[in-house]
């Protein structure tokens, strides 16, 4: 009351609504232009209108004579868009830019709230708005000026053609059928701007004609901006509540009522879930959470839910997987249906999907790569498949997301065998369908369903590996010294032996022996690089006689020498095999054959004019040690040494290089006179190009 006395009430208006001119009327937003020109001085040439898109265009006509208009500038821009010759389909009739189009944008999506209102002998009348668009300058004349310059630069280059070279122009066409198009396929064209851009230029224009502000028609139709026979008594639509009234001149947004939140319409509630039949609940839920333990599906179904029964109906839409219920892929893609990400249809995507839940029950981990291999679907469509039930780890695969469920396995094990013939028959297709070989599929099945799965550290897996290292090593000392008790007994004249003799070894903990393992069939029956026939060369407590030292430094830098100018970039790992090869190559007896250690090698490699490139490999590469170890020749002692220098250069600050990138580069350290054919030398000397980029020899990682 306080505050109503502080504000006294001045006048009292009555407010009228008129409604003669609803949905007609729009409000027209023009550029800001000087106080001294209004938009009444405008002379409007034409006007056309889109309604359904509320979308309108009008010609105005400029005002040539005005002091402020460039006369020159206009008679350039006319003859950029018509050129020399006018006609009726010119812009520019006048040879001059006597005219310019405005545009129209929708300012506001709803306008519901907006109303124009005139004030007349102490009442106020109000008109809803349909419309508030804003008008902004169009320049297409900019792009009709465009394709006259294109076209008279065309006709300047095509000269005076002759008929039989038109002929050539002629370009083989390619027919293909595209394949029918899927619901989901059309909502996305449907809703892509280039089909919203078709539709929108397809309605066609409404010319208008445009009455000036003095005009008679224009007075007659500002008239019915007033209320009509707002004084009669049977005028009973504006005799309501205050707040019945409110509501009338101002209705809810429709925006704000989209804009609240709502379900999806696949989401119900507990509540409404509970609602359904026990059949629908679990194929809901298994749906929707894919991978479930018997004991969490009995607690979303509620207390007094018969266990029996549940069990009876999730047999219907779920696997068992290592005691978990997996729900079945038919279920996830229904017949007629097609994959999101490849097109490939719904029986195809089922058979993939078993394999991966089949692989699971064999062992806890599975390799994408493998997957894809077997089934042959897109990276996509495996990863869905892997998502659906197991978790990725680093450098090791993708582990099923549950435990084993032990409880549910020793409580039913009815169930569980059931379980086991079903997937014995799908085993059994998946072999037919992907030629699956036999002993990759039985020897793992029963262990994984019967047993918890072992899971082996990484502590575990180094000690087994030192355990077999020394179990192998012993097998060998025991053949070495048979073979030298044997040459002992059959050759007099042979060497006494030694005692003590040890296979040569190398110190762990600073520099591992070089893996030969690979190329044992290579090595023509040698036993730790040694023929049993003939050896000239024993080391004695893994050391080499004094003057063998100096032999052996000689053929191996020899090698080395001779492998890195044919190949110019190599990994340590590329280098160990081509020594092996090499090694394989030689007669027996030969000095290299005294045991290289990888020390020893990459000491050579250095010491023949090499050098490391510390290549910035990728953070999660799987790629070994050996593998990013990356040497190159640094000097061949030819006219591309400059070049491969600043390649390497780069290859010292990114792992991957685009062709343009490593041009320029060249370009600038080596001079711009640089041609195509001495680049293309010096990529193929250093480098493979892999999707479109380059790498060094021997780094990339697929």
């Amino acid at each position: 009351m306080a505050n109503e006395e502080d504000d006294p009430i001045i006048q009292e208006i009555d407010v009228f609504l008129a409604r003669s001119l609803l949905e007609k009327l729009y409000l027209f937003q023009y550029p800001i232009r000087p106080a001294s020109m209004t938009y009444d001085d405008v002379t409007h040439l034409s006007a056309k209108i889109k309604p359904k898109q509320q979308k309108v265009e009008l010609e105005m006509a400029i005002d040539t004579l005005n002091p402020n208009y460039c006369r020159s500038k206009g008679e350039q821009i006319a003859l950029n868009v018509d050129g020399t010759c006018t006609d009726e389909t010119s812009t520019y009739s006048s040879k001059l830019m006597d005219k310019q189009t405005f545009c129209s944008s929708q300012a506001a999506s709803n306008v519901s709230r907006y109303a124009a209102a005139v004030y007349k002998k102490g009442e106020l009348h109000l008109t809803p708005l349909h419309g508030i668009l804003q008008l902004r300058p169009s320049f297409t004349y900019l792009d009709k000026a465009d394709a006259k310059h294109r076209e008279r630069e065309a006709a300047n280059e095509g000269g005076d053609s002759s008929q039989d070279e038109a002929e050539d122009d002629v370009k083989q066409i390619t027919v293909r059928f595209s394949r029918p198009e899927t619901e989901q396929a059309r909502q996305r064209r449907v809703q892509s701007y280039e089909f919203l851009q078709k539709r929108q230029a397809e309605e066609h224009w409404v010319h208008l004609h445009y009455y000036g502000l003095k005009d008679s028609r224009s007075e007659h139709e500002r008239q019915y901006l007033f209320s009509q026979g707002h004084g009669l008594a049977e005028n009973t639509e504006l005799i309501k509540s205050p707040s019945e009234y409110l509501m009338m001149l101002m209705p809810p947004s429709v925006e704000e009522e989209n804009e609240k939140p709502m379900a999806p319409s696949n989401v119900l509630s507990m509540a409404q879930l509970r609602t359904l039949p026990l059949a629908d609940q679990i194929k809901i839920l298994m749906k929707n959470v894919k991978v479930m333990p018997f004991a969490n599906l009995l607690g979303l179904l509620g207390s007094g839910t018969d266990p029996t029964a549940v069990l009876r109906c999730v047999q219907q839409v779920a696997l068992l997987v290592q005691g978990n219920w997996v729900v079945k892929s038919d279920v996830l893609y229904p017949k007629d249906t097609s994959s999101p990400h490849s097109g490939v249809p719904a029986e195809v995507l089922c058979r993939g999907r078993d394999f991966v839940m089949w692989k699971f029950t064999q062992d806890r981990w599975v390799v994408r790569k493998e997957v894809a291999a077997v089934t042959k679907l897109c990276p996509e469509d495996v990863k869905d498949f892997l998502e659906h039930m197991s978790v990725a780890r680093i450098n090791k695969g993708w582990e099923f997301m549950l435990p084993y469920d032990e409880d549910f396995v020793k409580k039913h094990p009815d169930i569980v065998q059931r379980q086991q013939m079903l997937w014995m028959g799908i085993q059994a297709k998946l072999e037919k369908v992907y030629n699956l070989l036999k002993e990759h599929l039985a020897p793992k099945k029963q262990e994984a369903q019967s047993a918890h799965p072992l899971l082996v550290s990484g502590e575990q897996r180094v000690n087994m590996a030192k355990a077999k290292v020394k179990q192998n090593y012993g097998q060998l000392e025991k053949e070495f010294q048979r073979q030298k008790a044997e040459m002992k007994s059959n050759d007099s004249s042979a060497k006494p032996d030694v005692p003590n003799i040890r296979i040569k070894e190398e110190p762990v903990s600073l520099e591992e022996p070089m893996d030969t393992s690979a190329h044992e069939g290579l090595n023509n029956g040698l036993v730790n690089g040694l023929h049993p026939a003939q050896g000239p060369l024993d080391p004695v407590n893994g050391h080499l006689p004094g003057g063998c030292i100096d032999r052996v430094a000689q053929e191996l830098k020899a090698f080395v020498s001779s492998t890195f100018k044919k190949q110019f970039v190599l990994t340590l790992s590329e280098l160990k095999r081509l020594f092996n090869l090499h090694l394989a190559s030689l007669p027996p007896g030969h000095t290299l054959f005294s045991g290289i250690s990888d020390k020893m090698l990459q000491d050579m490699v250095l010491d023949t004019g090499c050098k490391q490139i510390l290549v910035p490999f990728p953070p999660q590469t799987a790629a070994s040690p050996d593998e990013l170890k990356v040497y190159a020749l640094w000097e061949a002692g030819d006219t591309y040494d400059q070049h491969r220098q600043v390649l390497l250069e780069i290859f010292s600050k990114n792992y991957r290089v685009r062709r343009n990138v490593i041009q320029s580069q060249l370009s600038q350290e080596c001079g711009e006179d640089l041609n195509k054919q001495e680049v293309d030398r010096v990529l193929k000397d250093c480098c493979v190009s892999y999707g479109g980029m380059w790498y060094l020899k021997g780094t990339v990682q697929s």
